[in-house]
């Protein structure tokens, strides 16, 4: 009875438009929610290549120190300073293979 009585006071046209507006916004939403889950598996897969690309960067530095012994060469003492800690799950990888 109430939603009757609500169409009395208010016309069809002004409840027409709630219901609409009720409407778009429960499609917004669900296409919204579809969004952000995208968004979080996206993101996931960034911090894995990131977690790779530092992993094979501290490979590809180990590699040049173990040529470049091999070869009788020095290896670039400043490069090896300038090469960051590997971090994963939020611990530093100190070894230095």
């Amino acid at each position: 009875m109430e939603m009757f009585d609500l169409l009395r006071d208010v016309g069809t046209s002004i409840a027409a438009t709630v219901v609409l507006g009720y409407f778009i916004f429960l499609v917004l939403k669900q296409i919204l929610d579809g969004i952000v889950d995208d968004l979080k598996t996206l993101t996931g897969f960034c911090k894995m290549l990131e977690t790779r690309a530092r992993s094979m960067s501290n490979e590809m530095v180990k590699i040049d120190t173990l040529v470049s012994s091999a070869l009788g060469l020095t290896p670039d003492v400043d490069r090896l300073a300038r090469a960051e800690n590997f971090v994963e799950d939020g611990k530093v990888d100190v070894r230095r293979d």
